[in-house]
């Protein structure tokens, strides 16, 4: 498991070498809550293609492994020329893991999805949200994109919870997911 003092740990980490993180998934939803309201078994964020190699240097020095390339990841080379995944899963030894997911920044802010998409473009406003853990500020993509996030698959029960509560405390600003 992931515990909220790892996902401040690891952003703040990330943050102290300029690797700009967006909390998605749980931590994510949690962050726009303001509280933790589960246990999570790992950290979904979306960073910069060009920021992939050093962060996986610096999680490698944290004990962090590659565990999984995801289905939908594409290779693509960055800005030195080296050949990264897009979508991939780190793992500890103590079970923690790292979901990640690269994109590209185009010349207007909007982050441009690097792995296989379905025409997904977070807007400059989806990335300049900040949430909440701890009473620390974290960067996660806004409730609009979370949601689109979730959509196209079966949601496993936990998920579905999770955006019970987003309605529950945003109500009337949330379209219907089913």
């Amino acid at each position: 498991m992931v515990s909220i003092e790892d996902v401040i740990n690891i952003y703040q980490g990330l943050s102290a070498h300029a690797i700009r993180i967006w909390l998605t998934g749980g931590w994510g939803i949690d962050a726009l809550l303001q509280e933790q309201t589960r246990p999570h078994k790992d950290l979904d964020f979306i960073m910069l293609v060009d920021d992939v190699v050093r962060m996986r240097e610096l999680m490698a020095e944290n004990g962090y492994g590659l565990k999984e390339i995801w289905s939908e990841n594409i290779f693509v080379l960055d800005n030195n020329g080296v050949e990264i995944p897009t979508a991939f899963v780190l793992k500890d030894s103590e079970g923690r893991e790292i979901d990640a997911h690269a994109m590209h920044l185009d010349q207007y802010g909007k982050g441009i999805p690097a792995w296989s998409n379905d025409g997904l473009i977070f807007k400059k406003a989806d990335l300049a949200v900040k949430g909440f853990l701890a009473g620390i500020s974290v960067p996660c993509i806004s409730l609009e994109t979370q949601l689109l996030c979730h959509l196209g698959y079966e949601l496993p029960e936990v998920q579905q919870r999770d955006l019970e509560l987003l309605k529950e405390k945003f109500g009337g600003n949330l379209q219907d997911t089913n």
